[in-house]
């Protein structure tokens, strides 16, 4: 007879590698843990900058497309996610972001009992392993490293930082310490000049004990049910159809695969489940809906001093790079491309910052659709001040196409779609024009590139973050939590309504999108998922 596993986990991204970790600690529990991809012990996926080489890379990225979107001018946006352990944290810009302490608190307002700021505080401190910063909100001595640029901050940092402060921002030494607001420079998933991803951190020292069970290139199709309860998962591995039992199914694939299997499997909206021949278990017109996702821009200058382009693009510069990495693991490839950063407010009215910006002493040009997909440093020396949207109010979906498992699924976005984003992305494109007039940044500046000077009124300033903004991969928010059915997919313990032995713990369950990137919010979700789920086994 098969065995059955206390826990199926699907999805080896950052919430399952937690997870995968914290259910097998006590040697208790036997574990599968389930994953689409591949390994992440690739060499551009440990280089930090190899993120680069991974963005279009189909053998360690779903590469999902979006539907043609009319906030975007009728683009259809790119997608990237990890296909691979570690999931995104293997392919993501590395940039560790906790997000504000009131988007938990409004967590906890809408009926989730158990996620406000202190108890989310107190994951974030366990997990953490950072030396730096207020021992009252940073952790030392967890399992996950997170390291500061040091001395390997680009010089351009400090210019930027005098341009910011003149711009009315204050200094802020740790973004994610008592306060978010102002600017700085970002924390990152690195250790020891190696991506320092989930798997890393987490899986990997699982995988050494006997309990835990790792299948790789292992895609769920479907959720097997009794009645219902969930009691295993099929899926397919290297052309062979299996399947697993468990006691208690958990979805950790990410805020666009684990709608998609839930749908697969008969819960979703009951009326699109029929029309493809798909029996209904649950019907909730939840289930993939009321998506949320940051959207950003970048404005590009020539610069009159070196960038990391004149270090990046020649070929004698990729080698030194390359050589420099290899043999010390420091230089450009042993860090991220956003080192800069920070969180303003559109208006002072508001109460808490929402928009996020980036500083890149780099620039180039994100190919869009028909041009060839490689990140490449443009040939001048560029410097690129970027910004996202903390708390956009427009959200799509991500709903099946097909019965068929393997058919990626339909993701529809309608960015910039209310009144409120496009006025704030509005304010906000105009204060990066009012940074880049700060000296010393302005001295260094020889000219506004991309959108140019000739972009300035509203209307036009409006078409250029339609036509050239997009996501920031920060999808969440399409399997929400929230305490009854009729708004929400899964309760505060991460049980989807309506059916027993099922849970998703992954991004998807934020009831809201947090002010900053998703990485570091997905562990702690799987930190605490794993927490309530092993407090419910006693």
């Amino acid at each position: 007879m098969p065995e059955t596993f206390d826990y199926i986990i699907v999805g080896a991204g950052s919430a399952g590698c937690v997870l995968a970790d914290r259910l097998t600690a006590s040697g208790k529990h036997r574990v599968l843990l389930l994953e689409a991809g591949g390994s992440d012990l690739r060499f551009y996926v440990q280089m930090p900058l190899g993120y680069g080489k991974t963005f279009y890379d189909k053998s360690v990225n779903w590469m999902y497309k979006a539907e043609p979107d009319p906030g975007l001018n009728g683009q259809s946006d790119f997608y990237p996610r990890g296909k691979l352990l570690g999931g995104s944290s293997s392919i993501n810009a590395m940039v560790y972001i906790r997000g504000h302490r009131q988007d938990y608190e409004d967590w906890r307002a809408a009926g989730n009992i158990g996620w406000g700021w202190d108890e989310v505080l107190a994951a974030y401190k366990a997990m953490e392993n950072y030396a730096e910063g207020d021992p009252a909100f940073r952790g030392r001595g967890g399992p996950l490293t997170i390291t500061d640029l040091g001395d390997q901050a680009h010089p351009l940092c400090k210019p930027y930082l005098e341009a910011t402060e003149r711009a009315g921002l204050k200094f802020t030494p740790d973004f994610n310490g008592a306060s978010q607001e102002g600017a700085g420079l970002y924390q990152f998933t690195i250790k020891d000049g190696i991506r320092n991803s989930a798997a890393r951190a987490f899986l990997r020292p699982a995988m050494k004990r006997k309990n835990l069970l790792v299948e790789t290139h292992a895609q769920a199709t479907k959720i097997l049910f009794e009645g219902n309860r969930a009691v295993g998962v099929a899926y397919v591995q290297r052309g062979m159809k299996l399947d697993a039992r468990g006691r208690e199914i958990i979805l950790a694939g990410g805020a666009i695969n684990s709608p998609q299997l839930l749908q697969l499997s008969g819960i979703g909206p009951g009326a699109l489940l029929q029309s493809l021949g798909i029996p209904v278990i649950r019907d909730n017109a939840n289930v993939g809906a009321r998506m949320q996702d940051h959207h950003g821009i970048n404005y590009t200058w020539r610069m009159t001093v070196p960038t990391l382009n004149d270090e990046l693009r020649p070929w004698w510069g990729k080698l030194k790079a390359g050589l420099q990495y290899v043999l010390t693991r420091k230089g450009p490839l042993s860090l991220s491309i956003n080192q800069g950063g920070g969180f303003f407010r559109t208006h002072p009215e508001m109460t808490r910052p929402n928009m996020q910006l980036y500083m890149q002493a780099f620039s180039t040009l994100i190919p869009k659709a028909g041009e060839r997909p490689i990140l490449n440093p443009d040939p001048f020396s560029g410097l690129s001040l970027g910004l996202s949207n903390c708390r956009p109010t427009s959200t799509g979906e991500v709903m099946i196409a097909s019965p068929d498992p393997l058919a990626h699924p339909r993701i529809s976005f309608n960015a910039y779609g209310t009144n409120s984003d496009v006025e704030e992305m509005l304010a906000a494109v105009k204060f990066l024009r009012t940074i880049a007039a700060q000296e010393p940044l302005k001295g260094l500046m020889a000219e506004e590139l991309r959108p140019g000077p000739e972009i300035n009124t509203d209307e036009a300033m409006i078409n250029d973050f339609r036509q050239r903004s997009g996501t920031v991969y920060h999808h969440s928010c399409t399997c929400r939590m929230g305490p009854e059915e009729k708004d929400s997919v899964v309760d505060p313990r991460l049980r989807v309504h309506g059916v027993d032995g099922l849970r998703v713990c992954d991004a998807s369950v934020f009831p809201n999108l947090i002010a900053g990137n998703t990485n570091a919010p997905a562990m702690m979700v799987g930190w605490k998922g794993a927490e309530i789920m092993l407090g419910d086994a006693r």
